[in-house]
């Protein structure tokens, strides 16, 4: 009986504090809605924010307590209530602030009072951004994006609006998120992110990340670094005064401090720097709020417009911090009209948290195991801005949606519909689309699901002097397994109709068992038959370019031979990303030659070289058998990673990546090589924001012993003779394929180039507007001093965001200064091109 009395107590005095919901709405004296204003309770630095309609809702304790509406613009409102466990209503009308505009004196070389503010702010800059040593608190994000228009085809490749869940005009949202995640921050860089709770409309983790945006840094990242690699140039920088101008709006008074209005005004177009209004307060020069814009006028990439709204509110009586921050979206893109935004909302700031000197390890986030189950119940519960109705409907609909198809993807009835969806492949899909056919196992087997697929023919066809007009079919099936395991087997049929040859190779490749969100598995490889093979099996030509020229120009660059081999392979990434690999295979080779000399233009004066490298002529190559053993190990140190409740993936790390690989030609059996080669690379990214983004590799080798080497185990120096040219830090512009490869004991190698992103090109008038980058470097091996190659270039990129040209000098001390030009992909979308061989 004294347990159940006690029990009874328990309950009634957790019914009597049991908090009081407010809810209400922010308007102005008109009735005009203030979207996402700011709410809190006195005192503190919990509160919620209004959503777009500006309707807000928030838990205070029981008793009276005073709640604050804040609002850019308006006179800060206080309103006192007795919170007493039931729902109460709590609307607030705004008033705007009466700006008191000083007196500014008209003289020479007079300036407005603007200026002094801001050197007074620059001044502080420093020590604001250093004023706290450490704190924690909690954010409630929030992402939304939607569609008003979208593109029927995007580079040829249709939209299908049921994938993006649009609806017949191509409209709806396509991103909806929410989650809330503790902070703990320590100076000068250490961070570390627990996401209590998160989910995503139809499922997944959504964004969990805050958007740091802080004023107080020179150089401030707005998002992503893909919206300008180079930052931006916050209006209180070390170097404001250069790229700013500021005019004193007014003045009002808040809580007894006098706060500035100051309008921030870019000085030249074409420059990473904001526009709008910032609030500087008097006397201690900190910032209380902001409203600034980002533009494609102001090197802004990809993205149109960029809003960042920020309200600062008091922690203790001298320290500062963001409470709410509103990010605005707007996107016109390859027909794509996207608008969207983020909202982070900031609470519980603990300026004293008292880390462990072990609290911040490699582990840089963290995913509560119950994130993504957490209950529609909670997320109402906490969320400090309310769902807008489109946002609620979205959340509703894909959920359940979602789980319908979850429920139902195993199931006979879903299987059939799926199958009976298929679409048998058509003419155009074998000539060029290419083919996806899948098949669907029901639950009890041990097959999740496979597709039948295969390149378009077209796409397949070459032309080459071994073996003329080249087609190609590579077939494949890729089966989908229980627990993340997967097996592939590719094929590819290769036949020239010159040399009448036909070649066919195979591979089985069987991925282990991964956990979800986990990058960490096996993947073993077993492949044989016959292949034409480049001498360099770096692939330093593609087939396109090489058919252009052999066809259009009379010049034949790709040297082959044929290989009839099988092999094993193993490799195995881990989750901190280091990649080791190790394979064994025997290889017949055989030399081939040339069969055809047809040309769409001919030119008399030229005639196609042999197939053998004329530069490697005093080297024969005949047939021969080959027994070949590979390891490589790539890593990168200093990783930091994500950790999710089934695995974890790493984040990346400031340090360097560094590869070591080495070969070994084993003479057994009737293998004729002996061989030991050896080599050892660092590769980075250096990003020195408004100064632009340095890039290189440093590479060094040989050959520790080389009783029996063959052409294609040659050191071979990647050369380029086309026109054009992708694999920038790991090739040589201008230097012939051949004339350089090497079996000495030792050389060295290095690639570096500096992109600008902006640097420089952004002062040109005229000019400037195009956003086109200069990008500049060099590339240099040593043998000796009889085999050593330098060649330097300066070019532009981001040409349409995806073209880059260079203009490049090659030097060799035993012959004469080369110059060319040479086209390839670079910039923003640029960068990312890539072409398999």
């Amino acid at each position: 009986m004294p347990k159940l009395l006690l029990t009874l107590l328990c309950c009634l005095v957790m019914t009597n504090v049991h908090a009081t919901l407010i809810r209400g709405k922010v308007t102005d004296q008109n009735g005009n809605v203030l979207p996402y204003a700011t709410i809190l309770i006195k005192g503190t630095t919990n509160g919620a924010t209004a959503n777009a309609q500006g309707v807000y809702q928030l838990e205070v304790p029981t008793g009276p307590q005073v709640i604050v509406c804040q609002y850019l613009g308006f006179k800060k409102q206080e309103q006192s209530i007795n919170a007493a466990g039931n729902d109460q209503q709590l609307n607030f009308i705004m008033q705007p602030v009466s700006l008191q505009v000083k007196e500014v004196v008209v003289r020479s070389g007079g300036e407005d009072p603007a200026y002094a503010i801001i050197r007074q702010a620059i001044r502080k800059r420093s020590y604001y951004r250093k004023q706290v040593n450490e704190y924690t608190c909690e954010a409630y994000i929030k992402g939304f994006f939607k569609l008003r228009g979208a593109p029927k085809r995007v580079l040829g490749q249709k939209i299908k609006n049921d994938d993006l869940g649009l609806d017949s005009t191509g409209k709806g949202v396509v991103f909806l998120s929410e989650s809330v995640t503790r902070i703990a921050f320590q100076q000068p860089d250490k961070l570390k992110l627990d996401v209590v709770s998160a989910r995503q409309s139809g499922g997944g983790l959504g964004i969990s990340f805050p958007a740091f945006i802080n004023f107080y840094d020179n150089n401030v990242e707005a998002i992503i670094s893909q919206v300008n690699p180079r930052g931006f140039i916050s209006p209180i920088a070390e170097s404001a005064l250069m790229h700013y101008k500021y005019r004193l709006e007014g003045t009002f008074t808040e809580d007894g401090k006098i706060v500035n209005k100051i309008r921030v005004i870019p000085k030249r177009k074409q420059e990473p720097v904001f526009s709008g209004t910032i609030f500087i307060t008097e006397d201690d020069w900190r910032i209380h709020s902001t409203d600034l814009l980002l533009t494609q006028e102001y090197q802004l990439e990809l993205v149109d417009t960029l809003r960042i709204r920020q309200i600062h509110v008091p922690v203790t009586a001298d320290v500062w911090r963001t409470k709410d921050q509103f990010i605005y979206v707007a996107i016109k893109q390859f027909g794509f009209d996207v608008v969207g935004n983020f909202v982070n909302v900031y609470s519980n700031y603990n300026l004293q948290p008292n880390f462990s000197k072990k609290y911040f390890d490699k582990t840089f986030m963290k995913y509560d195991t119950a994130a993504e189950k957490r209950s529609i119940t909670y997320w109402d519960s906490i969320r400090p801005v309310p769902l807008e109705a489109e946002e609620a409907r979205d959340f509703v609909l894909k959920d359940s949606t979602a789980k319908a198809d979850r429920d139902s993807s195993r199931s006979k009835r879903h299987i059939d519909s799926l199958r009976q969806k298929r679409r048998g492949p058509k003419v155009w899909d074998i000539l060029w689309e290419g083919v996806d056919y899948p098949l669907y196992f029901r639950q009890d087997s041990s097959i999740r699901s496979h597709d039948i697929r295969m390149k378009g023919l077209i796409r397949g066809l070459e032309y080459n002097t071994v073996e003329g007009l080249v087609v190609q079919a590579a077939p494949g099936i890729d089966f989908s397994l229980k627990n993340g395991r997967s097996l592939a087997w590719n094929n590819l049929f290769r036949y020239g109709f010159s040399n009448t040859h036909l070649n066919v190779s195979s591979e089985l490749v069987y991925r282990g068992k991964r956990k979800k969100y986990s990058e960490s598995r096996n993947v073993w490889t077993l492949s044989g038959g016959q292949k034409v093979s480049q001498f360099n099996p770096e692939n330093p030509i593609t087939p396109l370019p090489n058919s252009l020229y052999t066809l259009l120009l009379k010049e034949n660059y790709m040297k082959l031979y044929e290989r009839q081999f099988v092999q094993f392979r193993y490799a195995r990434r881990f989750d901190n990303t280091l990649r080791v690999a190790a394979s064994l295979g025997y290889e017949n080779r055989l030399p081939l030659e040339n069969t055809t000399d047809f040309v769409i233009f001919d030119n008399k004066d030229k005639t196609f070289l042999p197939n053998h490298p004329q530069e490697l002529a005093g080297r024969p190559f005949v047939r021969h058998q080959a027994m070949l053993f590979n390891a490589s190990l790539r890593f990168q140190p200093g990783q930091r990673f994500i950790e999710y409740p089934t695995g974890r993936s790493a984040m990346g790390s400031k340090q360097p990546v560094f590869e070591v690989s080495y070969s070994k030609g084993i003479r057994i059996f009737e293998s004729d090589v002996d061989f030991d080669k050896w080599k050892v690379s660092m590769q980075d990214e250096i990003n020195f924001k408004l100064f632009g983004e340095l890039r290189y590799k440093l590479s060094g080798g040989g050959f520790l012993n080389r009783k029996s080497v063959s052409l294609p185990d040659l050191q071979h120096f990647n050369g380029n003779q086309t026109f054009y040219n992708i694999n920038y830090l790991n090739s040589f512009q201008l230097a012939p394929y051949y004339q350089y490869s090497t079996d000495a004991r030792l050389y060295g190698m290095a690639h570096v180039e500096h992109h600008f992103n902006g640097f420089l090109t952004n002062k040109i008038p005229l000019f400037n507007r195009l956003k086109w980058h200069l990008v500049g470097g060099t590339n240099a091996f040593y043998v000796n001093s009889n085999n050593n190659y330098v060649e330097i270039f300066a070019g532009l990129e981001n040409i349409f965001k995806i073209i880059r040209v260079d203009v490049v000098a090659g030097y060799q001390t035993q012959a004469p200064t080369t110059v060319g030009v040479r086209v390839g992909f670079g910039g923003l979308l640029g960068g990312a091109v890539s072409f398999s061989n």
